[in-house]
């Protein structure tokens, strides 16, 4: 079979002897470029045709579909974009009923053979694709676009389970592919080209993890969204819109924006991670890279990307077996389940060479090791935020009109306790820039641990068991000390209060009308 550029189809049954021709296509106008022609993985006589007539000032999409060998065609591109060319079809080797469309503005997708289509997006531009190929052992959908280029839609295969009821459904997690648990490895001494130069060519790898692939029916919107949305309607009838009420008004502004949760857990029913993402309608993926979530303080700084070591800090590896994820919607301040946990298998790759013998041993020897990070970590901003307090309560004591001579006293012995509390959690600072060497620190055995531990699927070393014994016995006079400072820095405080001290943080006010 094949497709001319002046609208006609001929088909060959014995080899090419002879041809039919075939002109009769639906809607199509006379003389449409016929763009490609595919045959069918599941039926020797099915085929797939898409027709361009952009030379003619028809951006029109045609598509068409045969039953009976080429000799009769039918029409599927149905709800298509009336302005959007079809230059290239392709149908999922496992699913007849599993279509792609290339068009001129983006990629499309059917479950039901054409009579609906739903546009792929993901970070698609808006783009012509001409051609589309199927990489069948991993399911991957290949687009090449005009303009020479590539992109690549990793595993599609949860669409194949995407039936037309499905999407009626207010939310549902698609079938999570069996995922293998690695260590990505850097190769090039650091992230993508690392310092390979500018020319050297790289693109990112999908993320390592397993693959979360969920729909949500329609955008969750907020009190504010759905009144400017009525609004709408009401202008486009004529009718008047009235101007909201102050408690509308206040209600809107205090309302929380909404979002989704993704919440995975263990075969026991034990939370492993919550991943959060936003509350719109459509087909969405997120990952999760098999790590807890990391025992660092909370910070909402956003990590550099064009510094390859700006990297954000990251929880411990969970062990391979089976875990369950549910989707839940925050709105109006509550949580509620929209889809009950669904189960899937994580495994191990088994590429390490040197793997842990006792998994369970070496799961709970990183819980170990996260909780002490925790439990520092946390100490160590607590003690910053009671040295920032002291600079404050220096400068109030200053602008203070009574007389307190003696609590500058007590805030520089407090300030002399903090610093050795630095020295412990962190290193001796005044030497090691001096290139002097200093004895381990709290925290820098433990970012040590956590750097070889967290990158390795291997049993830690007796050294990283040492040294986490050495850490956590630190580690227990250093916490009741930083709590008797806290309390010596609330009596400060109370005394500051009580001699009308310019207000300094973490200090509750005091007044009584005379």
């Amino acid at each position: 079979m094949v497709g001319t550029d002046d609208g006609l189809i001929q088909v060959t049954k014995d080899g090419g002897k002879s041809w039919s021709r075939v002109d009769n296509f639906p809607g199509a106008p006379e003389r449409t470029y016929v763009n490609q022609i595919i045959a069918s993985h599941h039926d020797k006589n099915v085929f797939y045709a898409a027709f361009n007539h952009h030379r003619y000032g028809d951006f029109h999409p045609y598509l068409y579909k045969s039953t009976d060998g080429g000799l009769s065609w039918s029409a599927i591109q149905n709800n298509l974009p009336a302005r959007g060319s079809v230059y290239t079809i392709a149908e999922d080797p496992v699913s007849r009923d599993l279509l792609f469309a290339g068009t001129e503005f983006g990629v499309f997708f059917t479950v039901d053979g054409g009579q609906k289509w739903i546009q792929l997006k993901g970070g698609l531009p808006t783009v012509a694709v001409r051609d589309l190929a199927i990489q069948g052992r991993e399911n991957d959908l290949v687009l090449a676009t005009f303009g020479r280029g590539y992109y690549i839609l990793d595993d599609y295969a949860p669409l194949r389970n995407l039936k037309k009821e499905d999407l009626a459904k207010e939310a549902l997690i698609l079938p999570v592919k069996d995922s293998w648990m690695f260590i990505e490895s850097g190769l090039w001494g650091s992230t993508l080209k690392g310092f390979q130069g500018e020319s050297f060519f790289t693109t990112e790898n999908p993320k390592v993890g397993a693959v979360f692939t969920y729909y949500l029916k329609e955008n969750i919107r907020t009190m504010k969204e759905k009144r400017k949305e009525m609004e709408k309607e009401k202008v486009k009838k004529g009718e008047p819109v009235s101007y909201p009420s102050a408690d509308s008004l206040r209600m809107e502004d205090a309302q929380p924006e909404p979002f989704l949760i993704l919440a995975v857990k263990d075969e026991s029913g034990a939370m492993v991670r919550k991943l959060k993402a936003p509350a719109k309608k459509g087909l969405s993926r997120i990952t999760w890279d098999f790590r807890y979530a990391s025992p660092g303080p909370v910070n909402f700084n956003t990590p550099d990307p064009t510094n390859p070591y700006d990297q954000p800090e990251t929880g411990y590896l969970a062990m391979p077996g089976t875990y369950t994820v549910s989707l839940s919607k925050f709105e109006d301040g509550k949580v509620t389940e929209l889809v009950a946990p669904q189960p899937f298998t994580v495994k191990s790759l088994n590429a390490a060479s040197m793997a842990a013998a006792d998994k369970k041993a070496l799961d709970q020897f990183c819980k170990k090791v996260s909780e002490l990070r925790r439990a520092t970590s946390a100490a160590t901003e607590y003690k910053g935020e009671l040295t920032n307090k002291i600079k404050y309560i220096k400068t109030a004591i200053l602008n203070t009109a009574v007389a307190i001579p003696q609590v500058f006293d007590q805030v520089t012995t407090l300030e002399k306790r903090l610093a050795a509390v630095d020295i412990k959690m962190n290193g001796d600072a005044s030497l090691s820039k001096r290139e002097f060497e200093t004895p381990p620190s709290i925290n820098g055995r433990i970012t040590t641990i956590e750097s070889t531990l967290w990158t390795a699927t291997s049993a830690p070393t007796q050294t990283a068991l040492q040294s986490y014994e050495v850490a956590s016995r630190q580690f227990d006079t250093v916490l009741p000390e930083l709590k008797s400072v806290s309390e010596e820095i609330k009596k400060v405080e109370d005394t500051l209060e009580k001699n009308k001290a310019p207000y300094t943080p973490g200090r509750f006010p005091e007044w009584k009308e005379k």
